[in-house]
């Protein structure tokens, strides 16, 4: 059977979805899906508070499922969607990953990868920025907001 091939935006679509479940649990908002031959593989959000783990980042939790689904440490062939820019260490995870495609909604401009001068990511790794920022970015807005009326 042949599926239609599925847009960038259907993809991160889905990572929004994660990004939301985060939020619901009081999680900074932030989806990740794998995608394997036009297939979610796996899914993610950041799970630092849930886990009391500095690395459970939505990144990191798709990684991890994507590569026991395959079977395999590399994601040859597999496009990570995510809904913010990835982190340095989530960068260099991917590297180690040799992922063929990072595409992701809104950029962050102090934790971001891109903010280094040298490349973290894997030479073949190619990148596409901006699929649904503003739904990104609003909801990782929203959120921050809502923490700082509560602090207040």
């Amino acid at each position: 059977m042949v599926y239609p091939v599925l847009s960038d935006e259907y993809f991160m679509n889905e990572a929004l979805k994660e990004a939301q479940k985060a939020k619901e649990l009081e999680e900074v908002p932030v989806g990740a899906v794998v995608v394997n031959q036009n297939r979610i593989i796996a899914r993610g959000h950041n799970m630092t508070q849930q886990l009391n783990d500095v690395t459970a980042h939505a990144e990191m939790i798709a990684i991890t499922s994507a590569s026991n689904y395959l079977g395999a440490k590399y994601l040859v062939e597999c496009t990570l969607f995510v809904t913010l820019e990835p982190c340095v260490m989530c960068a260099a995870a991917l590297k180690w990953a040799q992922l063929d495609r990072l595409v992701f909604a809104t950029s962050d401009p102090r934790e971001g990868f891109s903010r280094l001068k040298e490349q973290i990511l894997h030479k073949k790794t190619e990148v596409i920025p901006g699929i649904l920022e503003e739904q990104a970015s609003h909801l990782l807005k929203e959120f921050f907001r809502k923490q700082r009326e509560i602090k207040h």
